[in-house]
């Protein structure tokens, strides 16, 4: 009897993070939900950070606003975390951001005016920007049908009044960028981005009811992520709570993960892991090669007495530098009911994340 009273004393002195971070064999499946460190602050006045970018050259960091009510920027951090330079992009919110090694220019997806427009990586207040496409609007997808458990069906049906609603994008390998379009249902490719004549035509590669949604929050084709040979490209779908695969030589698209809960960005690390921002979650998702989840990574937190959220809240946007995960806190209000705790927050961050090792 006492040696069990000495173990049970034992095992009540191990620190509860640490109890919390080993829940589960590591190398099989990880949860840890203090994984989460504050990396930086928005200015005063700058709210809901989505997209994020990085110039590998010098290791800064891009993020974008996306938001309604103020004017939307893009702001340039240093790799440890300092502002360096804000550019104003008026009323118009901003998606996914991406960065062209190659140019060294910073990719925009503006939703607001359903264009894809670039800057240079070295902008700053007065630096112009370059409509490069505009998206057209190709109406709504075909309905879908759902089938029931007792053998029944039902149909979705899309509404017609969409606008073009660019949210995320990927590049080859080769110089060509796939971008999301969340509202049309549909996927579309602009080929060799950095040298096509302005404006450059977006080709559509696919438009299917699986990269709509009738759920919510209201966006469907969203986060987009290419496997190592090219060969396949996965698409969260965010109102559905899923991730789907696209086979791009059939054009075939497929349930890859199901239950993501808000799957939004979604990145591929070194090993085949696509990590997957689950913003209604509030943490971040692995999946490995078959669409198991093998990971989850943080937590809301509270939040902090600057304002700020502790954790992840609305996390949208992932980002692998090295060994890390970066993340935009989106921390959107989206009913404005006083029961989100976004409606508290007055202060919005950037958060990284320790990547496991597989």
């Amino acid at each position: 009897m006492r040696k069990l009273l000495l173990a049970a004393s034992a095992i009540a002195l191990i620190p509860a993070a640490a109890d919390r971070a080993i829940a589960h064999d590591s190398d099989r499946f990880v949860v840890n939900r203090d994984a989460v460190v504050h990396f930086a602050t928005l200015p005063d006045g700058v709210r809901f950070p989505e997209g994020i970018a990085t110039n590998p050259h010098n290791g800064d960091i891009f993020v974008g606003t996306f938001d309604f009510s103020s004017a939307n920027k893009a702001v340039r951090f240093t790799r440890e975390g300092r502002v360096s330079a804000i550019k104003d992009f008026g009323g118009t919110p901003l998606l996914g951001l991406g960065f062209d090694a190659r140019q060294r220019k910073l990719y925009i997806l503006n939703f607001g005016a359903s264009k894809l427009q670039r800057m240079p990586a070295s902008f700053d207040a007065s630096t112009p920007v370059e409509d490069v496409a505009t998206f057209p609007a190709i109406g709504q997808p075909a309905d879908r049908s759902v089938a029931n458990p007792d053998g029944s069906s039902d149909t979705i049906k899309f509404g017609s009044n969409h606008f073009p609603a660019p949210n995320a994008m990927t590049f080859t390998r080769s110089g060509s960028l796939y971008v999301s379009d969340s509202f049309q249902g549909a996927i579309f490719r602009i080929d060799n981005v950095a040298t096509c004549t302005t404006p450059c035509s977006p080709l559509l590669v696919a438009q299917d009811p699986l990269l709509a949604t009738a759920g919510f929050p209201p966006f469907g084709a969203n986060g987009l992520a290419l496997n190592a040979d090219e060969s396949a490209l996965f698409i969260a779908n965010t109102g559905d709570n899923r991730v789907l695969k696209m086979d791009l030589t059939a054009r075939t698209i497929s349930v890859f993960a199901e239950s993501v809960h808000g799957a939004d960005g979604i990145v591929a690390d070194d090993s085949g892991r696509l990590w997957v921002a689950a913003n209604q979650g509030d943490e971040i998702v692995a999946l490995n090669e078959i669409g198991r989840v093998v990971a989850r990574l943080g937590e809301f937190q509270g939040i902090a007495r600057d304002g700020g959220p502790i954790g992840l809240l609305f996390p949208a946007s992932p980002l692998i530098i090295g060994d890390w995960i970066y993340v935009t806190n989106l921390a959107l209000p989206l009913t404005g009911s006083p029961a989100e705790w976004e409606t508290e927050v007055t202060r919005w961050t950037i958060s990284r994340v320790k990547m496991p090792r597989r």
